[in-house]
């Protein structure tokens, strides 16, 4: 603001002495007033009258009464004031001048709002989808300039998904080459891509894609998502429900990706022949308490973040039961209970003791991450309650 008000000032100050100027700088010309100036046309005309009288243009009586009356008109002419008096000091004409354009200037300034505003203003305009695909195409357009640009090509082949044109992302995902291959989610992108242009077949280069994403990273949720609808359309349903249900264990409770997905399990169950999913039988052995955040992690939390409370059997690292919330007002109460257990048939109440910690998760991903918040872990008895678990620590 300051570096745009400053350069505003100076050049008001500079437009103010150019405008001002002829007052400011006076010129050293002798002005004549509008008295020296009667006085002068009339003194013309008397000498005019006194040749006409000498050359007996006008006889004697004709010449006094014309020069009495030049007299008395010479007399109420110079009798009025002296217009440069009138005019009044040239220093109040400057300041006056001075106040009122800084006023003026001043008051459009800020009605009409001033140059932040109006650039926040502009800023948060929408986008339109017109000028997403006017921009797209241009990009597409620098491209073709430069088709070595793999990264480009990746960027180009996304804009593309993000419209919906898949054949032309499939093109582009093609042309990136082998910058994709270390990338899972580019990987899954491109298969979900091929497959919607084949109308949902996985088959050959797909499948190809979907697995090498997996073999990058077991836990990508748009790989696990395309894997298991390839085995569910193959009419491989126990593949199907295995891969879904490990993709419903990343995925928040409640939620209605959730909520999707266990309707796709609970279909493939039945065309598996499998029995529907049993609901777990409650324990009275729990472990509850509370989360707490520090003063310093507090600044870090963003919108969307998900909160896990992870229980695991001492020495262990798969987990035994996954608590996924998201973030509220700290602190935030927790329970764990044989029905948040990641495998039915190892529940939380089997154990004695349990390793218990806390991670907020920029993604959500079960796999933990750089920049994820997390606390100490905590060994406690099974059946404990009041554990306080304190969020003070961010993963490098």
């Amino acid at each position: 603001m300051i570096s745009f008000l400053i350069p505003a000032f100076l050049l008001l100050a500079l437009v103010l002495v150019l405008l001002l100027r002829p007052f400011i700088f006076p010129g050293h010309v002798k002005v004549t007033s509008r008295r020296q100036m009667n006085a002068e046309i009339y003194r013309e005309e008397l000498d005019k009258l006194e040749a006409e009288r000498a050359s007996g243009v006008i006889n004697s009586a004709d010449y006094e009464i014309s020069h009495a009356e030049m007299r008395q008109r010479l007399f109420q002419d110079t009798s009025e004031e002296d217009d440069r008096s009138v005019m009044g000091s040239g220093k109040k004409t400057v300041i006056g001048l001075c106040i009122f354009i800084t006023v003026l200037s001043s008051g459009l300034y800020f009605y009409l709002g001033d140059a932040t505003r109006i650039t926040e203003q502009n800023a948060v305009q929408p986008l339109t989808r017109e000028g997403v695909e006017k921009m797209v195409a241009e990009f597409a357009a620098k491209m073709k300039e430069d088709p070595s640009n793999l990264k480009g090509w990746a960027m180009l082949a996304r804009s593309y998904r993000i419209l919906g044109l898949n054949q032309e992302a499939a093109v582009a995902y093609a042309r990136a080459g082998d910058f994709i291959d270390s990338d899972p989610q580019l990987l899954a992108d491109y298969a979900d891509a091929l497959a919607t242009n084949a109308r949902g077949n996985f088959v050959g280069k797909p499948t190809e894609l979907i697995n090498k994403a997996l073999k990058l990273d077991p836990n990508n949720l748009m790989a696990l998502w395309l894997s298991g609808t390839a085995s569910y359309d193959s009419g491989n349903y126990k593949l199907a429900v295995r891969t879904w249900e490990k993709l419903a264990q990343q995925i928040p409770p409640g939620t209605e990706e959730a909520k999707s997905i266990e309707a796709s399990i609970t279909e493939a169950r039945s065309k598996a022949g499998l029995p529907s999913a049993a609901p777990a039988v409650m324990s009275d052995k729990v472990i509850s308490g509370t989360i707490e955040i520090s003063a310093d992690m507090k600044a870090k939390l963003k919108a969307g973040d998900v909160v896990m409370v992870i229980a695991r059997q001492p020495g262990e690292r798969m987990p035994v039961a996954v608590l996924k919330t998201a973030v509220t007002d700290f602190p935030i109460g927790f329970t764990l209970n044989d029905a948040l257990a990641m495998n039915p048939n190892m529940p939380l109440s089997k154990l004695s003791e349990a390793s218990i910690e806390v991670r907020i998760s920029k993604t959500g991903m079960a796999k933990p991450e750089a920049g994820d918040l997390f606390s100490n872990s905590q060994t406690v008895k099974v059946g404990s309650k009041n554990i306080r678990l304190l969020v003070d620590q961010v993963r490098q």
